[in-house]
């Protein structure tokens, strides 16, 4: 097997390898097989144009047309002109499915079913790497650069699947990029000859096999790297934002998973608790004059790792018109009913709709979509709340101390997911928590007990510009410096009534705000805020306030801390909740533990929403780019039938005695017409001799190069006059040389002139006005034949 087509093997073996990380996001993976079908169809292309050989360029056009004809007959065969030949309608097609697969990226969790668009994204992204991959490695012969699509196709794909075989997906990725490497090695070794070899030439062994030491340490040099980068992590600690990184970190990044993890909703908290200007965020107006509980809620953060607490990923379903009783809430708990109409500021735009807890109701235009566990709605197909105008029908909930303390335990199932904490969390959060709840009977005085601990008698303060730092000791840390803002208070709490088996989470919002001389409330920027929230069976999901000084502490809590209601607002969250996909059942397949949880898959398929910008579409934008490369590559086009017609001149062809004269011929009219192209114009009056002494004499050549042109016209004139043409050595050296010499002596007018409007480029026109006219010539010949028979030959 030749170097190149080991390069083509193994470049687009490294391309699949590396889109087996895509394989966890859709199923069934069908559509894998069809990705290595038409990858292995793209590489031969690129093989046989370079067994051509055509320009480098010319390669990876003819890859491309190949790839958009084959994508055409997979996915609009129908549309298409025979079936393959991409016209209007199947170009409409195509984009009509991308903008299908991306409605379906943003609606379906993970795995996803495979619908035609999604299909289509899958099949054309590795198509597209794969030839990026090939024209780095094989066609520029330059495999180190070829890693960045590899990369770029592997962290997206392992930032949206994540799971525990994330690890094999990176080992399958390293290994082929590693593999490509090697096989790039192995081919410019072998150029060497034996110069690396120890075997002796009596072995037998071609030029190559001197490469086989080299390519075998190679080999154990990559193993030995790839297993230090798989287990070297696993020795460093994290690096990651962690737990309480909005603290002193500003805004960060959402973890991988298509979830939203802390760091979205809540690390602008601190910077727009700072701000000289207190904006306002939303109005609202509602039917009750008791607003002191009318907590504005964005989203809840269930999910806690040790290094964030996050949204965990759940179904999400078509907005109900009446919710369903919250969780957990019994008929003998006191509750009133309120109407409530909010308009949000055209400047904010956030993904969650910001609601009072727990809502009935809500009369919304717009696309949005029901998380039913969180009993929250995120906006879908880049819907946010910039300017909406909605009305939310809400219960006001108010339990007494009694029947919280006498509520019995949660489910079991319940129990077990908002109770988890992870194994890196350290032992001072639960020590703590032992020691503050000492005493008491049950989870209510617990739960009293740490609330008043961090707003009342820890010795506890609020300050916006600690540094408490990252990582599962981030709340460690806090516990002894005892500083920070809600984040950090609602997090230690939380985290610490979960060690003493008490299910909790973190909700994300906005304090009731401020009455307004109309009768409205007014929201501001400080108004941010994020609390704990406590599951009590018999009354649901409860509110405590931690934080000192802020937001108001329930009466249901026996305390009578002060709370004000100055806080901030988080920042516009772009990150999407994915929630991981199981096949729809319909609600009487439903277990009652899940029932318990709302979290019954609806008879849709499991869906997740994303933000996404109500641009340009893609379809446009595609063809407007394919447009502006047309244009930049239709003056361009001279400069490249040059540079191929030089590269076919004077390449390895003509290397034999009978070769002889049409390589030297060959060999002359290139210098001629680089000659031509700076200006000399060539006149086929002159002898060879001749037509060399105006060369050197009007282009000012110097003695190297003019003793090079005066060798090839000699050459021409022995092939052309000698009985036996003999092949001239160096030929394409003396050509290039005096090529250079021309160049060295032009303006750099006349330079830029040769190189992209070559004169010589005239030669296209006449070789098609020459072939027009035979073909004239041969057909009125035919016509003129046909007239001219014997009308009983005509049969």
């Amino acid at each position: 097997m030749s170097g190149r087509a080991r390069l083509t093997l193994y470049s687009a073996a490294a391309t699949l390898m590396a889109a087996c990380a895509l394989l966890p996001l859709v199923k069934p993976a069908t559509w894998f097989l069809q990705a290595v079908l038409l990858l292995a169809l793209q590489s031969g292309v690129g093989a046989l144009t370079r067994r051509v050989p055509l320009a480098r360029p010319l390669t990876v056009a003819a890859q491309a047309l190949v790839t958009l004809m084959l994508l055409t007959l997979v996915f609009a065969q129908q549309q298409a002109l025979l079936g393959f030949v991409p016209g209007p309608e199947a170009f409409r097609h195509l984009g009509d499915l991308l903008q299908a697969g991306t409605d379906d990226v943003g609606r379906y969790a993970i795995p996803a079913p495979l619908s035609d668009g999604i299909r289509l994204m899958l099949i054309g992204g590795v198509l597209v790497i794969g030839l990026a991959v090939d024209t780095l490695a094989v066609t520029f012969r330059s495999a180190a650069p070829a890693g960045l699509p590899l990369l770029a196709l592997y962290s997206v794909a392992a930032g949206l699947s994540g799971g525990g075989w994330a690890w094999l997906w990176f080992l399958l990725a390293a290994t082929g990029y590693l593999m490509l490497l090697l096989a790039e090695g192995r081919d410019r070794l072998s150029q060497w000859g034996r110069v690396f070899g120890g075997a002796p030439r009596s072995q037998g062994l071609d030029a190559s096999s001197g490469t086989v030491a080299p390519v075998r340490t190679g080999r154990r040099i990559g193993v030995v790297a790839l297993g230090v980068a798989l287990a070297v992590p696993l020795a460093l600690p994290a690096l990651d934002g962690g737990l309480l990184g909005g603290a002193g970190a500003g805004v960060g990044s959402g973890s991988g998973g298509g979830t939203i993890s802390a760091v979205n909703p809540l690390v602008s908290l601190r910077d727009s608790l700072n701000v000289d200007e207190d904006r306002q965020v939303m109005s609202y107006r509602t039917n009750t004059e008791d607003t002191q509980d009318m907590y504005l809620r964005i989203v809840s953060l269930d999910d806690f790792d040790g290094t964030a607490w996050k949204p965990a990923q759940r179904h999400i379903q078509d907005v109900p018109d009446t919710f369903p009783t919250p969780i957990g809430l019994g008929a003998d708990v006191q509750r009133s009913e309120i109407q409530t109409r909010i308009s949000a500021a055209d400047w904010y735009a956030q993904d969650w709709l910001p609601m009072p807890y727990p809502v009935s109701k809500v009369n919304i235009s717009g696309s949005w979509r029901y998380e039913p566990v969180g009993r929250t709605l995120v906006g879908d197909h880049g819907q946010n709340t910039r300017g909406v105008q909605y009305q939310v029908t809400s219960l006001i909930v108010q339990p007494t101390a009694e029947q919280l303390a006498n509520a019995p335990e949660p489910s079991k199932v319940l129990k077990r997911e908002f109770t988890k904490v992870p194994s890196s969390l350290p032992a001072v959060v639960a020590d703590t928590a032992r020691k503050v709840t000492a005493g008491s009977t049950n989870h209510y005085e617990q739960a009293v007990k740490l609330q008043d601990y961090f707003a009342v008698n820890g010795g506890f303060t609020y300050n916006t510009q600690v540094q408490v730092g990252t990582g599962s000791a981030a709340i460690a840390r806090f516990l002894k410096d005892k500083q920070g803002f809600c984040v950090h208070f609602s997090f230690a709490m939380a985290s610490m009534a979960r060690t003493l088996g008490i299910p909790a989470r973190v909700a994300v919002g906005f304090t009731p705000g401020s009455p307004q001389s109309d009768g409205s409330m007014s929201v501001g920027l400080r108004d941010a805020h994020a609390w704990p929230e406590l599951y009590f069976e018999g009354v649901g999901w409860t509110r405590f306030e931690p934080t000192p000084n802020r937001g108001s502490v329930p009466e249901y809590t026996q305390t009578d801390t002060p709370g004000s209601d100055s806080s901030a607002v988080p920042k516009p969250s772009t990150s999407t909740s994915a929630a991981p996909s199981t096949a729809p059942s319909a609600s009487g397949n439903c277990l009652a533990e899940q029932k318990k949880l709302e979290a019954c898959p609806s008879q849709s398929a499991p869906a997740t929403v994303g933000s996404k910008d109500d641009g340009t579409p893609r379809l446009q934008i595609l063809l407007y780019t394919l447009a502006g490369l047309l244009l930049l590559a239709i003056p361009l086009l001279p400069m490249l039938w040059r540079m191929r017609l030089r590269d076919v001149r004077l390449g390895a062809h003509g290397r034999s005695e009978a070769d002889a004269p049409a390589y030297t011929l060959a060999t002359w009219l290139e210098v001629t017409d680089t000659a031509w192209d700076y200006g000399i114009v060539p006149d086929e009056s002159q002898t060879p001799r001749k037509a060399a002494a105006r060369i050197v004499r009007l282009g000012l050549l110097e003695a190297e190069a003019s003793d090079a042109v005066h060798r090839l016209a000699a050459a021409v004139e022995q092939v052309l006059y000698a009985p036996h043409p003999r092949l001239t050595a160096g030929l394409a050296e003396d050509a290039r040389r005096v090529t250079d010499a021309l160049g060295a002596r032009a303006s750099r007018t006349a330079r830029l002139r040769a190189l992209l409007a070559p004169r010589s480029a005239v030669r296209v026109a006449w070789a098609a006005s020459a072939y027009w006219t035979a073909l004239s010539a041969r057909l009125a010949a035919r016509r003129e034949s046909l007239l001219r028979r014997p009308s009983g030959q005509n049969s």
